[in-house]
């Protein structure tokens, strides 16, 4: 199980041919890479299924192979077509490759040749592929790197500390960035060191395929008044072919906004920033001891715990995944407020 969604396997991959599962999405949620939080937030499962099936159709009209095979209606049916179904849904059909254990070495290394001596070609590509359009306040794109390293002009702006503008800023061209995936703390990649761990798929396919997937949210976003900031995919290889995987285009898996006001659990991060200064500041320093240590999991290193949401934050943030899922898919499969009216809702959290 992740720290949202519960994975079932109904058969299993083998070294030449895929499997079958599902993902069954709950209403609990994570952030700063904590896991499980101390509440769950209602309808949260059900509009991350609904939105990522919808996007999932949607990249395959534009022929973008995933691993979707549908999803299960309330009566248990399936796997059909999203629409289909009279409720939103929480379960997803799926196909399923190989995903080896990585041996944890010491110090800090993972042993990804054994990885992929395990998985021969047909396995979970074990990074995450980080598309950008935007760099909003919170990007970790903020603190690696100037706005001169990808064309962006900031002229007579007010700069943070790192030179960027304290506001949203829009990239020149999406920027492509690879991430470890199965590491304890997820790190940023060189692309020499991306292609290694990558295995025998290409990273330039890679590449390719999440400039598609980028393109495809960038238009439903702005067809349903909504700006696409930035988002990742997971990736599949099988039989010599990338398939997006995992769960893709959700307000967990990307950054969207609405008038300004951010639809993502970026609100959640940012209303801990606020309010729960003391749990923050011991994950960035748990992680960091962890990383000097070369321990694999920090969270033995963290000294508090985070507190749980009052009422109407959770009520709000509810209504946001709620009202932001029919928003986009332009089908009221939620009985929650206007998308404008949630997002009023949040904006002084």
């Amino acid at each position: 199980m992740t720290s949202v969604k519960e994975f079932r396997v109904e058969s299993e991959p083998t070294a030449t041919d895929l499997g079958r599962g599902r993902f069954v999405f709950t209403d609990q949620y994570s952030v700063f890479d904590w896991g499980e939080m101390p509440d769950h937030v209602p309808k949260k499962g059900a509009s991350l299924c609904t939105m990522g099936a919808y996007n999932f159709e949607l990249l395959a009209e534009h022929g973008v192979p995933t691993h979707y095979a549908g999803v299960y209606d309330a009566a248990g049916n399936g796997p059909v077509a999203l629409g289909e179904c009279e409720e939103p849904p929480t379960e997803m059909a799926i196909e399923l490759t190989q995903v080896p254990d990585l041996p944890f070495l010491g110090d800090g290394e993972y042993d990804y040749d054994a990885y992929h001596d395990a998985a021969g070609e047909n396995y979970l590509i074990p990074l995450e592929v980080v598309f950008r359009n935007t760099v909003p306040i919170g990007s970790s794109l903020r603190s690696r790197a100037s706005p001169a390293d990808y064309g962006v002009d900031v002229d007579g702006a007010d700069l943070d500390a790192h030179g960027w503008p304290d506001e949203v800023v829009d990239l020149p061209e999406p920027v492509v960035e690879f991430s470890t995936k199965y590491e304890e703390q997820d790190r940023y990649l060189s692309r020499a060191e991306a292609d290694r761990i990558a295995g025998v798929a290409e990273l330039d396919a890679l590449e390719s395929v999440a400039l598609a997937v980028n393109d495809v949210l960038n238009r439903r976003a702005e067809e349903r008044g909504f700006v696409h900031e930035d988002g990742k995919i997971e990736c599949l290889y099988h039989g010599g072919e990338i398939s997006v995987a995992d769960v893709v285009g959700t307000f967990d898996e990307n950054r969207f906004s609405y008038e300004g006001q951010e639809l993502s659990k970026e609100v959640v991060r940012q209303y801990y920033k606020r309010t729960d200064p003391e749990w923050v500041a011991a994950v960035s320093e748990a992680k960091s001891s962890a990383r000097e240590e070369g321990i694999a999991d920090w969270k033995t290193l963290c000294e508090h715990s985070p507190e749980p949401l009052p009422a109407d934050v959770l009520e709000g943030v509810s209504n946001l995944y709620a009202s932001g899922t029919n928003a986009y898919t332009g089908r009221e499969w939620f009985d929650a407020p206007a998308i404008e009216d949630a997002v009023d809702a949040v904006r002084d959290l």
